[in-house]
């Protein structure tokens, strides 16, 4: 707070008349008045400086080492302007926002030696009212003649303190103390004050950006390089310094430095997202490269790279869009030989780069498996792109699996997401022979840019799931022969769950236990009856169909023990005789098939066309005519 000069003959009447009659008169400023009553009520010593608290000598060392980083930029600050303070007989204080003195700068404080006053703490109750303690107490810089102060010895100068405040808190206080008397120039001393108020506190602001930019530079899939004029490194981040291989400049590791574009970046011109080739002696990165000039004024100074792998970044793509891995070999359960060996098998294939063909009938497992498979390889890091094939267009399959232009952007397909991880084609007996074809021949021999006429090879295993026999399908000419040959590497039977029937009470186990966990509900267990009615059916719509059944039932018991009542078998017996007749069987059945035409039909041994006119029938609609 900016006050005017006060008679100080004046200000030592009212202090006598506090100290000697308890009353404050109304020209004592009111922040002070109520200081000095505070301070009569914890009966502080006012004569001569009492014992204060302070941090030992090992504290101090501690406390100096904790501050170091802004004791390193007051020194400097007062450095520039030390000549003021030895004109004017100025001290400084650094003090942290407990109240505990960092450092003391010029002439020492309350004629202390500065060992002494390094460490203390001069807050309110330790000495009394101060210009510290009321710019702490009200958050301004606050002027205080001598005769305002609580200690008498303080009387003979004055003091201006300010908080350095960032984020809404007080973080430090500077504090000025003159021992002159003789027509000090406040003006002076404020504006030196206020100075170095703001720019402590700007420099706190931009070390506390600094500090969070570079933990995101740390944390971020791309190499950072900050380049000065003279092409020397200022900053490269973690990423940056693992491909210069201990070497100290870019030149000195990239064989063809000179046609990285920095040096255009130092002469102004920028580069944005463009594809750059980074060579080294022992390898090569394929990179999406920014460059760009930083500026002072109107100068360029210095250039700041960006550079992220191609590879890495389409598994960050993916990764982020979810492109990755739910299942392991062992969210698979069972006991039976076909089992095992189907389990043992996938472990062993997995290790391998070959391709793989998973046969078996609808909900057999097939994607789980392909996940599993991916999880257990080395691509596992990498993304696994499932694309559910169709019959689609030929031009809206292209677009999936190769991408399209958005404007001037290229948007990356399936295939160039997957690079380095796995393609799962479920259901790839849907794929037209073309496109079978066109998608065997990229992933053989690569895509030919059309602008610049290289060939894109695609580092990809191919997973292909399939409901019916590909051979016979390719055989007779409906299926691709290429894409056939192509995902032929390794052929896994995934065999249906009557040919598994022991393993039916497993598998319902395991269910009821994800089930549990997924939803944070108590566990449920089979009560014998239930399990014998489960061994029972056929279970045409193999695991999917029974894990349809085990949730219906879970959620609609109320108790621990899930009994054969409790269960609702929807294809077997029961439903085979119901459902041409009765709306909750066919419905029931429906659900387990997940409402899927193509498995429904499989279950309940009929044509697409016959459930369609009872999807009719029972008023279900054509909202439900997709697979």
């Amino acid at each position: 707070m900016i006050r005017e000069r006060r008679n100080k003959e004046k200000l030592a009447s009212y202090y006598k008349k506090f100290m000697e009659e308890g009353i404050i008169d109304p020209n004592v400023h009111p922040w002070v008045a109520e200081s000095w009553q505070r301070c009569r009520a914890m009966n502080l010593p006012h004569e001569t400086m009492p014992k204060i608290n302070k941090l030992s000598r090992e504290e101090i060392i501690e406390h100096q080492k904790t501050h170091e980083f802004i004791v390193k930029y007051v020194d400097g600050l007062y450095e520039q302007s030390k000549q003021h303070f030895n004109i004017h007989n100025l001290s400084m204080l650094l003090i942290d926002e407990g109240g505990y003195v960092i450092k003391n700068y010029a002439l020492p404080f309350f004629q202390r030696v500065i060992e002494d006053i390094q460490g203390m703490r001069v807050l309110e109750e330790d000495v009394g009212t101060s210009s510290i303690s009321i710019a702490r107490e009200h958050n301004v810089p606050f002027l205080m003649f001598g005769p305002e102060m609580w200690i008498k010895d303080s009387h003979s100068g004055d003091a201006c303190s300010a908080p350095i405040y960032v984020n809404g808190k007080i973080r430090y206080i500077i504090s000025f103390f003159s021992l002159d008397q003789n027509d000090l120039p406040y003006d002076l001393l404020l504006s030196l004050l206020m100075t170095m108020k703001y720019s402590i506190e700007q420099h706190l602001s931009m070390l506390e950006s600094w500090s969070i930019n570079q933990i995101m530079m740390e944390q971020l899939p791309i190499s950072v390089y900050w380049i000065g004029k003279n092409a020397k490194i200022k900053y490269c981040n973690e990423n940056g310094r693992k491909r210069l291989d201990g070497k100290e400049e870019l030149e000195d590791i990239f064989l063809n430095y000179e046609h990285i574009p920095i040096k255009k970046a130092l002469q102004g011109v920028p580069t944005y997202r463009r594809e750059i080739t980074w060579i080294t002696q022992d390898r090569t990165y394929e990179d999406i490269t920014t460059v760009m000039p930083i500026k002072v004024g109107s100068e360029v100074e210095s250039a700041l790279v960006l550079s992220m792998s191609i590879e890495d970044l389409k598994t960050t793509i993916a990764h982020a869009t979810g492109y990755s891995s739910r299942y392991s070999l062992y969210s698979m359960v069972g006991e039976t030989s076909e089992f095992l060996a189907l389990q043992h098998k996938a472990t062993r294939v997995a290790r391998t780069d070959h391709n793989i063909l998973l046969q078996g009938e609808p909900g057999t497992g097939k994607q789980r498996l392909a996940h599993g498979i991916h999880q257990a390889s080395s691509r596992a890091a990498a993304p696994l792109i499932v694309v559910k094939c169709s019959n689609a267009p030929l031009e809206e399959l292209e677009e999936e699996f190769f991408g399209r232009m958005d404007g001037d952007q290229p948007l990356a397909g399936k295939l160039e997401l997957s690079l380095g991880g796995t393609l799962f084609l479920d259901e790839v007996e849907k794929l037209s022979v073309e496109m079978g074809d066109k998608l065997a021949e990229a992933l053989t021999h690569g895509i030919v840019n059309k602008k610049t006429g290289i060939t894109k090879k695609f580092n990809v295993r191919v997973i292909a799931a399939c409901d019916s026999n590909l051979k016979r399908l390719a055989d007779k000419g409906l299926f691709s022969r290429k894409l056939y040959e192509l995902v032929l590497d390794t052929t896994m039977r995934v065999p249906p769950l009557r040919e598994r029937v022991k393993d039916i009470e497993v598998i319902a186990t395991h269910i009821l236990a994800e089930m549990s966990a997924q939803h944070n509900l108590p566990p449920k267990k089979l009560s014998p009856e239930a399990v014998g009615l489960l061994l029972s059916c056929s279970w045409p719509g193999n695991i999917k169909q029974l894990q349809g059944v085990i949730e219906q039932a879970f959620f609609h018991t109320p108790g621990s023990i899930i009994e054969a009542e409790n269960i609702k078998l929807p294809g077997d017996r029961t439903l085979e005789k119901s459902w041409k007749y009765d709306k909750e069987s066919f419905i029931a059945a429906w659900k387990s098939a997940g409402g899927n035409i193509s498995k429904l039909a499989n279950m309940l041994d009929v044509s697409r066309v016959t459930l369609y006119r009872y999807l009719k029938k029972y008023g279900l609609g054509p909202k439900h005519k997709e697979d």
